[in-house]
């Protein structure tokens, strides 16, 4: 079988999330990722945690499907050898900290001097230019300045996201940059240089609550797990557990009245008519709601919600999301190796028909040293 980017080859500079993310997609799609890592430790996020056979579920995540070699940039020979992997590569991605690869001599207008068409993608926190070109940044601290620390959590404690969304923000911008640059590369012959910053990646998701605050002259409202500006849509209470529901318009206003809470008048309540009204009452409107509810259990007002056209959720640990029915029906796991035994990966996102994604191994650091050696470096002293 044929996959979409067989014959690619992209050489990563990389460590952490962002640009791991970025090149594990592509090796999911069949290009040939070689990883650079530091002699005898590697990528930092190895060391991240132990809960996955005793590695990194960070590590495990982001980079299956990849090669392993360890290289010293700085020493005369493994630098010659980076530089003949370079020379053969489609793509080189990076996100080393600030100003590393311009005194290196691996930025973009180094680099696509010698080859034109070499696609060159950089990650960085802040951009290329400005004050904070230097700053380092982190998912947490990027969360930060982009205000969506401040739009989460609850009205007296702010919140982080609970996974790296800045980092995935980002790894996903250069994914489908790069894809973008293959593709033009095609028509046209040339190359790109690219450039991906974290604060513009998580940014542009922060746009809605950005725009609602500049223009609505209002602080960000916190509202733990409930939406902050459609109502009803979160958590409400029933007789054993919670249930989430979520109404999208007044249609659906009018049936959840009518059909789930067996109240057709409260559609036309002044204090719940409009969302801007529901949401100005959403205490009031949660008690109606957990009123109505305390007399059935989760799972009975979720089949009432069903029935009813309602959208509902259950609240889920992301270990039982891992047991979830509607992903083992439609079998969503894969095994993937790893040096220390299998584990069980969900397919990437898009499916295609015909094609099944490449869901390589996980590798061990340095496990593809003397063959990337063997190949790359014919002439350069060992």
């Amino acid at each position: 079988m044929r996959h979409p980017l067989e014959g690619i080859t992209v050489v990563a500079l990389e460590q952490a999330v962002a640009a791991p993310f970025a090149s594990r997609q592509l090796a999911d799609l069949g290009a040939r990722v070689i990883k650079i890592e530091r002699p005898g430790v590697g990528d930092f996020a190895r060391d991240y945690d132990r809960t996955v056979h005793g590695q990194s579920s960070y590590f495990v995540w982001l980079n299956r499907g990849k090669e392993s070699v360890e290289l010293d940039i700085k020493d005369p020979g493994d630098r010659a050898l980076l530089d003949a992997m370079i020379g053969q590569a489609d793509v080189f991605l990076q996100n080393l900290v600030p100003g590393a690869v311009e005194r290196l001599g691996l930025d973009a207008e180094t680099l696509r001097a010698a080859r034109p068409e070499l696609i060159h993608c950089s990650i960085s926190g802040y951009g290329p230019d400005g004050p904070y070109r230097t700053k380092k940044a982190y998912d947490l601290l990027v969360q930060c300045e982009t205000g969506l620390v401040m739009s989460t959590g609850t009205p007296e404690t702010p919140a982080k996201a609970g996974i790296s969304i800045a980092d995935i923000a980002t790894g996903m911008y250069a994914y489908s940059g790069i894809l973008t640059a293959l593709y033009d590369r095609e028509r046209t012959g040339d190359g790109a240089s690219l450039h991906v910053a974290m604060i513009d990646s998580l940014g542009e998701w922060m746009s809605q609550p950005a725009y609602f605050s500049r223009y609505g002259q209002e602080p960000p409202r916190r509202t733990a797990a409930a939406h902050p500006s459609i109502s009803p849509y979160g958590p409400y209470r029933t007789g054993d557990d919670k249930v989430f529901l979520s109404v999208q318009s007044e249609r659906e206003w009018v049936v959840l009245c009518g059909e789930v809470l067996g109240r057709g008048e409260l559609a036309e309540d002044p204090r719940f008519r409009t969302n801007d009204d529901r949401v100005a009452n959403d205490d009031e409107l949660t008690e109606v709601l957990e009123r109505t509810f305390e007399g059935r259990t989760a799972d009975e007002v979720g089949e009432l919600l069903e029935r009813s056209g309602i959208a509902n959720a259950r609240l889920r640990t992301p270990e039982q999301f891992t047991r979830h029915p509607q992903l083992s029906a439609r079998k969503r796991w894969r095994a993937v190796e790893t040096p220390a035994g299998p584990l069980e990966a969900l397919l990437p996102p898009v499916e295609v028909e015909g094609q099944e994604p490449v869901m390589g191994p996980v590798p061990a650091l340095g496990a593809h040293n003397d063959a990337i050696r063997a190949e790359f470096g014919e002439g350069i002293p060992a």
